[in-house]
């Protein structure tokens, strides 16, 4: 049961491994893009290209999904980021139980955007964690993690791609050690629990009153959606990308100091300063910020 390109990716390593996958649950075909066409998600893309069957219940409550699952009779349920709450009916159908690959080091970061708030955090360490599905949002007890270094200007997306195979080997290393019998159960710290709600709009525009490293993890934990924005000399911004700088300064947080061909720098707070070098303008293309000023020129 999953649904974005961090569950196809543990989808396909089941396959590979060889697994027998009796069934594939993702959620519906949405519009994208500016056509509005309906789109299939990355799972389900993957589970047809394997020839595998694929379900897509509207609801997981009304008994649809039950009657399918009962007939597929599964050993055990598998779910990554498939973006529902199992009801209590379904977490006890399998005889092996329900698992689940989360992005992060449990108990911290229990919730829907583990990744992007382990950038947005500052966290110089991340990871992956299988657990045993329980009624609580991410309580269950752990089975195994693997953790790895976040990089100083890695975005939310590049750490998603990274955390996606070592997800995925984690889940394989899962179901056989509860195949054999050897996967311990342990239980989570629930008062070191820390949550991770979905991003907002709202979050997007960077505050200037916070030190240069968080403005810059700011910018990259936002990314790919819904991106850091910012207005400069009259002009609103996306900002994809920014350095911590070795200036200091007595201007005030989001003063503009100088704008040239290295790119935009700006005030922070404590006197440490964020140089900007890429960027899009309203209504414009994303490009190094030192090529946009040489066709609108910034006063400093």
């Amino acid at each position: 049961m999953g649904t974005p390109d961090f569950a196809a990716v543990c989808l396909q390593k089941l396959i590979d491994e060889g697994f027998d996958v009796a069934g594939v649950f993702c959620q519906p075909d949405k519009p994208r893009d500016r056509g509005h066409k309906l789109a299939a998600c990355a799972v389900k893309q993957t589970a047809l290209a394997a020839g595998l069957p694929v379900y897509q219940p509207e609801k997981l409550r009304d008994g649809t999904a039950l009657a399918a699952l009962r007939d597929l009779a599964p050993d055990l349920i598998a779910v990554v980021a498939y973006g529902r709450i199992l009801p209590d009916d379904i977490l006890v159908l399998p005889r092996y139980g329900c698992v689940n690959v989360h992005g992060s080091l449990l108990p911290k970061y229990r919730g829907s955007a583990p990744i992007q708030r382990a950038v947005l955090s500052g966290d110089e360490i991340t990871g992956v964690t299988t657990m045993y599905l329980s009624s609580g949002m991410d309580e269950g007890d752990m089975i195994f993690s693997a953790e790895t270094a976040i990089g100083e200007t890695e975005t939310s997306g590049q750490l998603f791609d990274r955390l996606a195979p070592m997800g995925a080997e984690l889940l394989v290393k899962t179901l056989r050690a509860i195949g054999d019998g050897s996967a311990p159960r342990i239980p989570q710290d629930s008062g070191q629990a820390t949550y991770a709600p979905p991003l907002s709009r709202e979050e997007s525009p960077i505050d200037w009153t916070q030190s240069a490293r968080m403005v810059c993890k700011h910018i990259y934990g936002m990314q790919p959606w819904p991106c850091a924005t910012t207005e400069l000399g009259g002009t609103s911004f996306k900002i994809f990308g920014a350095e911590k700088t070795a200036h200091t300064t007595a201007k005030a947080p989001g003063t503009v100091l100088s704008a040239g061909k290295a790119g935009i720098e700006v005030a922070c707070s404590g006197g440490e300063t964020v140089l900007i070098t890429q960027l899009q303008a309203a209504g414009g293309k994303r490009m190094a910020a030192g090529a946009w000023l040489l066709g609108h020129p910034m006063e400093v």
